[in-house]
């Protein structure tokens, strides 16, 4: 039986009416980096502090950057919801790569470490030995990732490209770890996506290059020359990019409005992707679009954190062919897609309370249904046992769910891996702090066996 959850409709004509501008900080663990601040003690509204006293240096850096631009609580968080999963099997695998042809895949963590720590990391999970590499970006290239790595997306056979935020750099690397470029003129960067020939990057800050911005930006990244060619005006911070049809759909947050003049994001916003120009803005009505955006064909979803006191979170479901959408009751901080659903970890923190509340569903975009739980009750029930969910991740070469636990969001972290039928694949492996993104790397069968 599905899950009880109102679903509340709003158009995207020009009368749909947007939430007024609330401001507030953003919680404890989440920095204006987007990544966990060095904790003292082991529960996350320890954190307050110093998340506080960092956000003022930000806007400090914040300036630095412009100019330079151009060269444990024992009690379960989680609520008592009914745990009748629906038996969908995820397995979905690109079409050019057949799944009987995948053999095993290997795992790429992006450890984002501490803000302003300069400890991001790469940590490699190899699937025919069971063994976790931790540091591996630096054992294989003789020098540091960077400061908070915030995105990993695979672009192609050959090339993987890490949005490492607070260094300022878009840092490539070839499956094995290899280093093989950069790009080093879009700073604050927030989130990717690609097509054949472009890389896009939204950005927080105000400049790149010699362009200057009142608000963000998306860049446009030619893949062969790894140079910014062109640009696009955005709202305030805006976070996830995707690409449908030709168009990128960006989600703005307005997060810094702790610390600037502005109030709070509802919009998305469309742009063609040819011409870098903005269409359209669509008003979900739901501030603070900050967090991961998944894309399952045509569909999109999108988190709203709301303002961590008396704007509660959501999750928005867009359909980019038909740009309307459906809003949901609860939050979807972390989510991933097997090409067909949409499976959620959603983080819900009040300032009122200083509580976590998490929440997990699985959302049919299709009939837009939500069901409580992901895969079933083993996975379901282990992801509630976790102190600090962090990344849910769906490969899309075997269909194998790997989730990983932040735990203080200043200690290491942990890696779990499921089977689409609820088999774990290997014991807990303890990668760095703050695993934050997952990549799977697949490995496959030779044509003569």
């Amino acid at each position: 039986m599905d899950a009880e959850i109102p679903l509340y409709i709003y158009a995207t004509e020009d009368g749909c009416r947007a939430a007024g501008p609330v401001f507030a900080r953003m919680p404890a663990h989440q920095t204006p980096s987007g990544a966990a601040p060095a904790c003292i003690g082991t529960a996350p509204w320890h954190c307050i502090n110093i998340t506080t006293m960092r956000h003022y240096l930000f806007i400090i850096m914040s300036a630095v950057v412009a100019l330079c631009a151009t060269g444990c609580d024992n009690t379960s968080p989680f609520p008592d919801e009914k745990t009748d999963i629906p038996e969908e099997k995820p397995a979905e695998t690109p079409p050019d790569k057949p799944a009987a042809e995948v053999e095993s895949e290997n795992l790429i963590i992006c450890n984002e470490g501490n803000w302003q720590s300069d400890n991001g990391q790469l940590s490699y999970y190899d699937g025919a030995t069971g063994e976790l590499t931790n540091q591996w970006f630096r054992k294989i290239n003789g020098t540091k990732l960077g400061d908070t790595p915030n995105d990993i997306l695979h672009v192609n056979d050959t090339l993987i490209a890490i949005a490492v935020n607070w260094s300022n750099i878009i840092q490539y690397i070839h499956p094995d770890g290899t280093a093989c470029g950069a790009t080093e003129n879009v700073p604050n960067n927030r989130r990717m996506c690609c097509d054949k020939d472009y890389l896009y990057v939204t950005s927080y800050a105000h400049q790149c290059g010699s362009q200057a911005f009142t608000k963000g930006y998306v860049a446009k990244i030619d893949l062969r020359t790894k140079e910014v060619v062109a640009t696009c005006e955005t709202g305030w911070e805006p976070e996830g990019v995707r690409i449908y049809d030709g168009r990128l759909y960006i989600a703005n947050t307005g997060g810094y409005s702790f610390s600037e003049n502005h109030g709070y994001e509802t919009t998305v916003q469309v742009v063609d992707a040819a011409t870098m120009r903005t269409l359209r803005t669509i008003d979900t009505g739901c501030i603070n679009l900050y967090g991961e955006v998944s894309q399952a064909g045509e569909y999109l979803c999108i988190n709203s954190c709301g303002d961590y006191y008396d704007v509660p979170p959501r999750t928005v479901i867009l359909n980019c062919r038909t740009e309307q959408f459906r809003v949901f009751d609860f939050p979807c901080t972390y989510n991933t897609t097997d090409g067909r659903l949409f499976y959620t970890v959603g983080s819900e923190f009040s300032y009122n309370t200083y509580e976590y509340v998490y929440h997990i569903y699985t959302i049919d975009p299709a009939t837009m249904q939500a069901t409580y739980g992901i895969y079933g009750d083993a996975v379901t029930q282990k992801l509630k046992e976790l102190q600090s969910p962090y990344e849910v991740y769906v490969s899309p070469y075997t269909g194998n769910i790997y989730f990983t636990d932040a735990k203080s969001y200043a200690t290491a972290g942990y890696l779990y891996g499921y089977s689409d039928t609820g088999e774990e694949l290997f014991r807990p492996q303890k990668t760095y702090i703050n695993p934050a993104h997952i990549l799977a790397i697949p490995n496959y069968r030779r044509a003569n066996e």
